[in-house]
């Protein structure tokens, strides 16, 4: 049999679940006379690999009943099908534990959807020429052992014909062996393939990082000046009452925003493991309470009945306050989008021995049997009556999930069905008092009551709460001038003394003529950017005594951390919140304000 005989009969067997995609499969393979054989479940191809022989199983991850990984195994437990090779596809990212496990199952390769064709094709292309090679060696050998039958039944008088039978198949030998090295040369070349597609992977996935930093950064910039302005027009009484409307509207859509900005992070520091915790000995219903005031503007603007059953005081976790809160803030902020004005939601926080249990429930909208098992994964959600989604990004409740998980917790969701509302129970460990660790890591009260995306690094200069308010004599510098002018004006009114600066250069001058208390530096300014500023105010004589604060719209750990070698105080993230930065400057030593006295003015580039 020829190599194009054995090449018209090679059987391809395409499984997959979704029609559309064998279809697909079909166009891409349809061009290289093959047999290609469908089947919509791992059963059916269970059932047609019982009948005859493929040289390649094109094999679909997610399938219903019984999925890839389930079908690939069964395929090779069976011995007439142990080396079939087996290609997966996948609609959805895997970690290296899934591909590892799909590699112990048999697998050869993965295709990723959307496919690409020529990948397909040349993927089953050399499968299919190894198939081939295996074949037409099986036959070669099949040859020779009739060749050595007839041989061992000739005498010496046919001894010459033995020995050119010999050197034919011999040749024939060779020449399977060379096709041999030549196929292996070939999967050599697809398995570097293989990994030069995975490093561009790799590659893609570093981009989209540093594209979701990026954007975050560009985002946070614009809504410095908008947050600003609003806090200036709550400054000033508005007669017009649809204008204070038109303020509050602003405030909120600008709070929403806020908070997309931050999800784009998280998702980010989700798929990288990149979440890291300050941990702490907390009591549950100081956890709760910030959570509660967190989502109160949303509970009000829905007309929302909350309703709240907590433990006695004293109950105690230990993990980070501020992602504790965020997880328990979004199970509610959850229960308020998707329950229609004037709903009832509840929170019950009891004991067990071992558990803190946090229930929350409320009449909204229900979740579906189907949707129910996929309300933690990224990306999914939540279809109301009328068939539109709840807008926002789909990843609050995949954050929970991961967030109390780090904390040794679980959280699981319960529903009736589509109209009967939802239930969400977050467990976290309970702390006992003869529990509680020794050196346990302290929180200054700003950090743990600010959004994850405004935590602050560690300041040195500052002094415990409750130090008396008084004016400071503050540098800002930014080179966003409606960002400087709307946080100077705010500060200016507060009745602290301001200089500006509109890039570095003029941030370092002015700091060395007015020795300020305290310095607002943005990091992206031209000239000299902020680091740098910080760097050369901390090489001077005076620089020592300047609490120095980073304003910035880079939040990750890593511009944290940069922040801090540069010798910043404090690192906090556009839009500012003016409570925060209060607290800050309530929080520094009284005794070099109190010389320098209060003036007013701003001075425009120092």
């Amino acid at each position: 049999m020829s190599m194009s005989e054995i090449k018209d009969k090679v059987g391809i067997l395409l499984v997959d679940d979704q029609p559309q995609r064998l279809i697909a499969y079909r166009a891409i393979l349809a061009d290289r006379g093959l047999d290609l054989v469908c089947a919509r479940s791992g059963r059916e191809a269970l059932e047609l690999l019982m009948v005859r022989e493929f040289a390649v199983v094109l094999l679909d991850v997610s399938m219903p009943d019984m999925d890839g990984f389930e079908a690939a195994k069964l395929i090779h437990e069976h011995p007439r099908f142990e080396r079939t090779p087996i290609i997966f596809v996948t609609g959805v990212h895997l970690d290296d534990l899934d591909r590892l496990r799909g590699y112990s199952l048999g697998a050869v390769d993965y295709v990723s959807v959307p496919i690409v064709p020529e990948i397909l094709r040349s993927k089953v292309a050399v499968l299919v020429e190894l198939y081939c090679k295996r074949k037409e060696l099986q036959r070669a050998n099949e040859e020779l052992a009739r060749a050595n039958a007839r041989l061992s039944e000739a005498n010496i008088a046919l001894q010459e014909e033995k020995t050119r039978e010999l050197e034919v198949m011999n040749k024939s030998l060779q020449r399977a062996n060379c096709e041999l090295e030549e196929a292996n040369r070939s999967l050599q070349s697809e398995v570097g393939e293989r990994a030069r597609i995975e490093q561009a992977l790799k590659e893609a996935d570093r981009h989209k990082d540093e594209f979701l930093a990026m954007l975050a950064h560009e985002l946070r910039n614009p809504l410095a000046p908008i947050h600003n302005a609003i806090e200036l027009m709550r400054m000033k009484t508005l007669a017009d009452p649809q204008l204070n409307w038109a303020r509050d509207v602003i405030a909120r859509q600008l709070t929403s925003l806020t908070r997309l900005v931050d999800d784009l992070l998280d998702v980010s520091r989700i798929t990288r493991g990149k979440i890291n915790l300050t941990r702490q000995v907390v009591e549950l219903e100081g956890l709760i309470s910030r959570a509660v005031e967190t989502v109160h503007p949303l509970l009000d603007e829905h007309r929302h009945e909350l309703t709240l059953e907590l433990p006695p005081p004293g109950v105690k976790v230990f993990g980070d306050p501020t992602r504790l809160t965020q997880a328990i803030a979004n199970v509610l902020g959850n229960a308020a989008k998707y329950t229609d004005a004037g709903g009832q939601i509840s929170l019950v926080a009891s004991l067990s021995t071992e558990d803190v249990e946090i229930r929350i429930r409320d009449n909204g909208i229900g979740i579906s049997p189907e949707l129910l098992p996929h309300v933690f994964e990224l990306f999914t959600q939540l279809e109301r009556g009328d068939g539109r989604t709840q807008g926002g990004l789909g990843i609050g409740l995949a954050l929970v999930q991961r967030l109390v998980q780090m904390h040794g917790g679980v959280v699981t969701a319960a529903s009736e069905g589509p109209g009967m509302g939802a239930q969400f129970v977050i467990r976290l460990p309970l702390l006992r008092e003869e529990a509680e660790p020794a050196t346990a890591q302290s929180v200054m009260a700003a950090e743990a009551s600010q959004p994850a995306s405004e935590v602050a690094c560690a300041v040195a200069p500052l002094v415990a709460a409750g130090a008396q308010r008084m004016a400071r004599r503050i540098l800002i510098a930014d080179d966003n001038n409606d960002a400087l002018e709307s946080l100077a004006t705010l500060l200016q009114l507060s009745g602290h003394e301001v200089y500006t600066a509109t890039n570095g250069g003029t941030a370092l001058q002015s700091a060395e003529r007015h020795l300020p208390e305290v310095a607002l530096l943005d990091i992206g300014m031209p000239l000299l950017d902020g680091y740098e500023v910080a760097k050369r105010i901390r090489a001077q004589p005076w620089g020592g005594r300047i609490t120095l604060v980073a304003l910035t719209g880079w939040g990750q750990d890593s511009d944290r951390r940069r922040s801090r070698e540069a010798g910043f105080d404090s690192h906090l993230v556009k839009p500012l919140d003016l409570e925060i930065l209060t607290d800050l400057l309530d929080r520094l030593p009284s005794g070099a304000a109190s010389n320098r006295g209060r003036g007013r003015s701003v001075a425009n580039g120092g």
